[in-house]
């Protein structure tokens, strides 16, 4: 079953014995894995725990991980002192340039944002480890989901583009035969027939092109990571289309041509989404 890169899970729960604890995680397209996390202040030592379990589900993708803890709070009253001075220094230096006489007041400069705040207790990281690790796995879950529920729509998407690609290969095979037979009759000599053929001869290209898009469907089939092996297909599908272009001696399968190298474009497009 494909799966796609693109997806998103998040999951939220309470802080235990209180406060709040949210995981999200969403993915992008990208040619390998690559994980960013995004940790509050003093947790940076998890990083490598959850990266693990990210690495255990996901094969590719660009992984962003943001962890957010809102602790419970103490009765304890936070003053920020340096933030304070320079709301005081603002004020006095307002006060001078515009030479204003009145002054502020306690109570206007704790309503400032940031002077005042209550300290949150202290959450001990090993302990808190086993819930972030129970919320990383249900956001990864979701995300799980999300990315094979779009991977079994680009699956139909492109069993539907090869097949039909291969419906055109089979028409551009029966187009030359006609094409050489027409060409060659109307060639004076051996040597001429011989050097025509040479040069326009596109068989090994039809064959090579029919056998990748048959290879192509397969692998759609094939369980695991495939991303990779598609978009190398495709790229060799889109070298013998243009091959094929090159050599063509008929307008009939040069026309067809164009449609199938447009064909292979939707193809590599759509592929660039897959793990």
């Amino acid at each position: 079953m494909l799966n796609s890169m693109t997806g998103f899970g998040g999951v939220e729960s309470k802080l235990k014995p209180a406060g709040k604890i949210s995981v999200e995680i969403r993915s992008t397209n990208h040619k390998f894995l690559e994980i960013v996390l995004h940790v509050p202040e003093g947790f940076m030592s998890l990083e490598d725990k959850i990266k693990k379990e990210i690495e255990a589900k996901l094969k590719r993708g660009r992984v962003v991980c943001s962890v957010n803890i809102n602790g419970a709070q103490s009765d304890e009253v936070f003053i920020n002192k340096k933030l304070l001075k320079k709301y005081v220094s603002a004020v006095k230096n307002i006060q001078s340039e515009f030479s204003l006489k009145n002054g502020v007041s306690v109570d206007a400069l704790i309503k400032l944002p940031g002077v005042l705040a209550l300290e949150e207790k202290n959450i001990e990281k090993a302990v808190l480890w086993p819930q972030i690790k129970g919320l990383l796995l249900k956001a990864l879950e979701d995300l799980t989901i999300m990315r094979r529920k779009e991977g079994r729509v680009l699956q139909t998407i492109l069993i539907r583009y090869a097949r039909g690609l291969k419906g055109e290969i089979e028409s551009v095979r029966k187009r030359f035969k006609k094409a050489v037979s027409e060409k060659t009759a109307v060639l004076k000599s051996d040597e001429e027939r011989s050097s025509f053929l040479k040069d326009s001869d596109i068989t090994e290209e039809i064959e090579r092109l029919f056998c990748h898009t048959s290879s192509l469907l397969q692998k759609l089939n094939k369980p695991g990571p495939v991303g990779k092996e598609l978009d190398f297909i495709a790229q060799e599908m889109q070298r013998e289309a243009n091959t094929i272009g090159a050599k063509s001696c008929d307008t009939l399968i040069s026309a067809k041509v164009v449609q199938m190298k447009s064909q292979i474009e939707k193809i590599r497009e759509q592929v660039q989404n897959i793990e």
